[in-house]
């Protein structure tokens, strides 16, 4: 039986290495390539036969969420597992959203992340059963996409006037975006707003 070929996309060298040397211990799952961020784990899929491509989300380049858009929307069948350390609630919708099979924290034992491996190659999904329950507590991402937008413009402290240059917005509408962000989250500020956006993994 042929080997579930694999690529791991981490921008922490060590991670890399480490899930690597762990799933070179299963006989039937074979590491054919360790790359540093989301546009080189596209790459690989397209350059070589991978079954199945493990991302972290936060990486340079394309976010490992961007680079599942891609790489499920590409057509070469390889599925995608999203292993991270960030295991808040939105990112595994915002995964699923964007065609992931699973979605797995890092602390995850080898044995369980080699088992989500076969369950994703088998058409199956893989899901962190911690953050799928807080997923459902939480509930859906209550913020439109431009007001997501807006609120990562806002988490380095811009100005209206700069998230309005930024995203080539007047900076009117980006108050009424703030604004109606603001009340969504049911904070006092746009700062607060973008801080529980990022904790809940919104943006």
């Amino acid at each position: 039986m042929n080997p579930i070929c694999v690529v791991i996309a981490d921008d922490q060298a060590l991670v890399r290495a480490g899930l690597a040397a762990l799933l070179d211990l299963e006989p039937d799952i074979r590491v054919v390539a360790q790359v540093g961020d989301g546009r080189e784990a596209v790459a690989a899929v397209t350059s070589q036969h991978v079954d199945v491509a493990l991302l972290d989300v936060e990486m340079p380049v394309l976010d490992g969420l961007e680079a599942t858009r891609e790489i499920t929307a590409g057509g070469s069948g390889t599925r995608c597992l999203i292993v991270t350390t960030f295991d808040r609630p939105g990112y595994l919708r915002r995964a699923l959203e964007a065609g992931a099979s699973g979605f797995v924290v890092k602390d995850t034992p080898a044995e369980q992340l080699a088992e989500a491996i076969r369950r994703v190659h088998a058409g199956l999904r893989a899901i962190d059963p911690a953050v799928a329950e807080e997923s459902l507590v939480a509930g859906a991402n209550p913020l439109t996409q431009r007001e997501q937008d807006v609120l990562r413009e806002a988490t380095n402290g811009a100005s209206a006037k700069r998230i309005a240059a930024a995203l080539h917005l007047s900076p009117g509408t980006v108050r009424n975006h703030l604004s109606s962000a603001i009340g969504k989250t049911g904070v006092q500020n746009r700062s607060e707003a973008a801080a529980l956006a990022l904790r809940n993994g919104w943006i």
